[in-house]
């Protein structure tokens, strides 16, 4: 009866994936694993391989920019884990702190580029899939385009595509 009414059962969150109280932020903060980059700073707990899919956490300050950058930020940034986040072990928490040079790769390079320098970190991950190791771009708007389509190049076309 709860879930006709569009609610998730008492003791489940709904499937957003997302870590959105204090407590569950602290927690993978004081007892999980950080992995720093130039432009952003992963943080990975592993609740359990029962627990479900990964959840995500986002930081973005005002050191950031406005509340318009930010906002832009942080949808990239959930665009970025959508996509990458298959990588990480089973009933991973996440949490993602963007640093002030997000905003110039945000308003550069768009998705392709915040999801390039995700996928860094991830790789840093202890029992994360490995990453296709194939060039991905997004779109072919420019920065701006956030909403393109992922074109993803295999090795083997990548090699002929070089001559070798």
């Amino acid at each position: 009866m709860a879930a006709a009414g569009g609610r998730a059962p008492i003791g489940q969150r709904p499937g957003r994936g997302r870590l959105s109280r204090s407590a569950e932020f602290d927690r993978v903060f004081r007892h999980g694993r950080s992995h720093a980059g130039r432009d952003l700073v992963l943080y990975v707990f592993p609740r359990g391989v029962d627990d479900g899919s990964s959840r995500l956490g986002l930081s973005v300050s005002r050191k950031v920019g406005g509340a318009v950058e930010r906002n832009r930020i942080k949808r990239l940034l959930r665009e970025a884990f959508a996509r990458e986040s298959a990588r990480l072990p089973e009933g991973t928490d996440a949490v993602v702190i963007a640093r002030r040079s997000a905003k110039d790769v945000a308003v550069r390079d768009g998705l392709s580029g915040i999801q390039r320098a995700l996928a860094e970190l991830i790789d840093k991950v202890p029992g994360a899939a490995a990453s296709s190791g194939a060039g991905v771009a997004v779109g072919t708007g420019g920065p701006e385009d956030g909403a393109g389509s992922v074109a993803v190049e295999s090795a083997g076309e990548a090699g002929e595509a070089s001559g070798r």
